[in-house]
């Protein structure tokens, strides 16, 4: 009996030994016609990338034999960078249909997003920050992708964004008590409750801290689109934030509550519809970034007139289309950073890169574009070591589009392969 309990004992041994050993790191070789490392970069000639266990291990000329357990050709294309936008709502689709926020329950948001992160990685975007959800959907997503359950970007997640009790954020529209019943916990009045609340989302999970700190265009109320919070309360947010390791992104209309927020030392403006050079002045002394998000009034532009918005919407679309057509323009006139971000499930998903056009509209050459998609939006993220470029030691985050984006930055609109951390995404 011993012998026989012994030699069970080994066997359960060994067992458990496989298991816990690693699976083997598999080491793949991507055959590419060019590579453009970086924005600041030129397209190289034919060239070999090696990637193992999802990181670039490195670039070398040619296509020369290499050890690998695979090969991917993209001999014919040019290779380059994940994108990176910094304004997404991947558990969300567009549409006017407030009163659905009374009728789904936040894990729809779940499957929703599920749908959309693979649209959104096949569009060529490896890394997204989601700019607000539901509690917890968000984080789920996150986890998915992550642990490759759901195929999808790297997702950097706020959760619910903070807002003031009935403002842009907070739940209106509805009866009281429904409006109640839907409140997402992350409304705040005054200093110790705001910072309170910024070590709540901390606690459950944000990587990053979203405010609402002006009115919004597409809210249900028509108070205009100035500054929410107080200057004390913002300065809370931040300071909390910052103590935290978090950094904060303010949703942001008014010009007033630019001004206010970049004061108060949050790190980046979403929007800034209504930008002039005195709030500029602020954002630029204090290196804040201007993620303009010029897709999202394309995309909801495409809706006036159809009934997809309430009368009250439709009148804030049409007083903010005039200012949105020179916001990058004024910003870069002011001296004021711009990063790449779309508000994607504004508009449908999948269309992210159609931005990229828009901001060269505006004055941007493709390079100064490609760059705010990718060492840019990487350095918002403190993640400039990690993404936004292909060179060793960097996650394995690579598409490849026909033809060359400083060239014509349309291109980015096709991508035709994606890799996310060294999967490929089909």
């Amino acid at each position: 009996m011993t012998t026989k309990l012994g030699k069970r004992m080994a066997g359960v041994a060994v067992l458990a030994a496989a298991l816990a050993a690693p699976v083997a790191a598999e080491t793949v070789a991507i055959r590419a016609g060019s590579v453009l490392a970086d924005a600041a970069s030129e397209p190289s000639g034919p060239a070999t990338i090696i990637v193992t266990d999802g990181k670039i291990v490195s670039i070398t000329p040619g296509h020369g034999a290499v050890s690998a357990d695979r090969e991917i050709d993209l001999s014919a294309k040019t290779v380059l960078p994940g994108l990176i936008d910094l304004h997404t709502h991947l558990t969300g689709d567009p549409g006017g249909d407030f009163w659905k926020e009374a009728t789904e329950p936040d894990e729809w948001g779940v499957v929703v997003g599920a749908k959309n992160a693979r649209i959104t990685a096949r569009a060529g975007f490896t890394t997204v920050r989601e700019a607000g959800s539901a509690p917890e959907s968000a984080f789920a997503l996150r986890r998915g992708t992550a642990d490759g359950i759901v195929p999808g970007p790297r997702i950097v997640a706020a959760g619910p964004p903070l807002a003031i009790v009935g403002g842009h954020g907070d739940v209106s529209g509805f009866r009281p008590e429904v409006n109640e019943l839907l409140d997402s916990g992350f409304t705040c009045t005054g200093v110790v409750e705001c910072a309170a609340k910024v070590r709540l989302a901390s606690q459950n999970g944000s990587d990053v801290i979203k405010i609402t700190a002006t009115g919004g265009v597409l809210s249900q109320q028509g108070r205009g689109l100035e500054a929410h919070f107080t200057p004390a309360e913002m300065k809370a947010i931040a300071d909390t934030a910052h103590s935290l390791g978090l950094k904060v992104m303010a949703h942001a209309h008014g010009a007033r509550g630019i001004q206010q927020a970049a004061e108060a030392g949050i790190d980046s403006i979403e929007h800034g519809t209504y930008l002039d050079e005195a709030a500029a002045k602020v954002m630029r002394e204090n290196g804040t970034v201007l993620v303009p998000t010029l897709m999202a009034l394309e995309g909801v532009s495409e809706g006036l007139g159809k009934g997809v918005y309430t009368p009250v919407v439709e009148s804030k679309i049409r007083a903010v289309q005039p200012l949105m057509a020179t916001l990058v323009s004024r910003a870069r006139q002011y001296g004021v950073t711009v990063a790449f971000g779309t508000d994607a499930g504004v508009f449908q998903h999948g269309r992210n890169a159609e931005e990229f056009a828009l901001m060269t509209r505006q004055g941007m050459s493709n390079r100064e574009a490609l760059a705010s998609a990718t060492t840019g939006a990487a350095k918002v993220l403190g993640m400039e070591t990690e993404i936004g470029r292909i060179a060793p030691g960097y996650s394995a985050d690579i598409i490849a589009v026909d033809g060359n984006p400083l060239a014509d930055v349309t291109v980015l609109e096709d991508v035709g392969f994606v890799m996310v951390r060294g999967r490929v995404i089909e």
